[in-house]
């Protein structure tokens, strides 16, 4: 496990959170987008992308602020072919992180996170095709040990994972346990503090009647 003062919550994505990751990529700019899906993917085409996930199949991470906002997100596709002709399939990676949380190292969590994931679904490698030019993650995938490989505009990496074990297994069972318990702490401080505005502007709205009826 990480030490917790450099620990960051990443919860396990389902159906019922669709909408919220089409908001997330939605709010991606348009060079994002770009980096992101390899094409400067259009609204229509993000919204059919979040509607196509498959959950039952892959899995997919999510970050959260304080708001419930989703602000980073990690796609991670157990494909059903092999993306590489006789090679056996790989889990393939894919992440995008607001503009505005970027620096913080969502990025390379996420990246971790999802490699732990595969590794106890008995994947052996963790696969990611992007831009050559997408730098910032060529440099998670490099950070991470993978074997980066360029063509042209696009670029391949592959990081071999070690073997599940115990550890690992138990590992990611903290992980998301915990990062529960982080999510439902802030969906209860956001009711409780949505409680307390609106008591407040009851509050102002008698005390505004009051002066009035004064005057």
């Amino acid at each position: 496990m990480r030490r917790m003062s450099s620990w960051v919550p990443i919860r396990s994505l389902a159906r019922r959170h669709r909408h919220r990751i089409a908001q997330h990529l939605l709010t991606l700019s348009e060079r994002d987008r770009y980096l992101r899906f390899g094409y400067p993917a259009s609204d229509e085409q993000i919204s059919r992308y979040a509607m196509s996930l498959d959950f039952e199949r892959d899995e997919v991470l999510g970050i959260f602020n304080r708001k419930l906002e989703l602000v980073a997100m990690a796609h991670l596709a157990y494909a059903p072919r092999p993306q590489r002709p006789g090679k056996a399939a790989m889990a393939e990676f894919g992440v995008s992180v607001l503009s505005q949380v970027r620096g913080r190292g969502f990025g390379a969590r996420l990246f971790e996170c999802a490699a732990l994931h595969a590794r106890n679904r008995g994947i052996d490698t963790l696969f990611i095709h992007a831009l050559s030019e997408n730098a910032a993650m060529l440099k998670i995938a490099r950070n991470a040990g993978a074997t980066v490989e360029r063509d042209g505009s696009e670029s391949e990496a592959w990081l071999r994972l070690p073997p599940d074990t115990v550890s690992s297994h138990v590992d990611e069972a903290i992980e998301r346990h915990l990062a529960e318990l982080d999510f439902q702490f802030k969906r209860h401080v956001r009711v409780i503090g949505d409680i307390l505005d609106g008591v407040a502007e009851v509050k102002a709205k008698i005390g505004d009647a009051g002066k009035g009826a004064k005057l």
